[in-house]
């Protein structure tokens, strides 16, 4: 009997190394405290999107909730690092190393405080503006190649409430903008996994501009 309930984890072992296509992760803290703060946009989007997608965030490992699922035939995985922000990197660089994910292949959705509310803007590569998240994961990979999702959270007019505001829960107005947000995101990340970052920086940018109008 001993050797069939090995072999059984053996084959489960091997089935959830398997390699995945990409690699999509977001940003938070975790904890009740913080799950309708504006530092943790990421998780709302993502959330969002395992929602769309069907998959369920069951898996507790890696320092992070995680699960597997497929957009139209590609392997992804959507993780949750369980850190708390400024050590993100840890969990993803875990989960990069054992689904073998290559870092062009890995979407980080984030709140971004230099771009207003509303906002979902797409990027390869670059700084870090300071977001610590970011920071760590930076520092993780050794390498900023990866692709972000930039979810605009606006600032404080006083940059020393910086720290405070982002981890303030979203006022009301706010809030019944989130849902639309969030699909937009998720949908985003579709769009990058399906057809390219270009293509979806094009339909992003157009969507951004008919909220925008909305808005107003």
């Amino acid at each position: 009997m001993f050797p069939s309930v090995l072999a059984k984890i053996i084959a489960r072992f091997k089935k959830e190394r398997e390699k995945m296509d990409h690699l999509i992760v977001g940003l938070g803290n975790p904890g009740r405290r913080y799950e309708k703060t504006r530092h943790n946009i990421g998780f709302m989007a993502l959330e969002t999107l395992a929602g769309r997608l069907e998959i369920e965030l069951e898996h507790k490992s890696f320092d992070a909730f995680w699960g597997k699922g497929t957009v139209s035939g590609r392997k992804v995985l959507l993780a949750e690092p369980q850190t708390y922000m400024n050590l993100s990197g840890t969990a993803v660089r875990q989960l990069q190393m054992f689904f073998k994910t290559e870092i062009r292949n890995l979407i980080v959705i984030h709140d971004d405080l230099d771009l207003p509310f509303g906002s979902v803007r797409l990027k390869a590569g670059g700084g870090t503006a300071g977001h610590k998240g970011l920071l760590s994961i930076q520092n993780n990979m050794g390498s900023t190649a990866f692709t972000r999702v930039r979810l605009g959270i606006g600032k404080p007019v006083d940059k020393f409430r910086i720290e405070g505001y982002v981890l303030e829960p979203f006022h009301e107005e706010e809030r019944a903008a989130l849902p639309d947000i969030l699909s937009q995101a998720a949908g985003a990340v579709t769009e990058i996994v399906l057809n390219g970052l270009q293509q979806a920086m094009n339909k992003c940018q157009a969507k951004n501009t008919n909220f925008q109008k909305k808005e107003e």
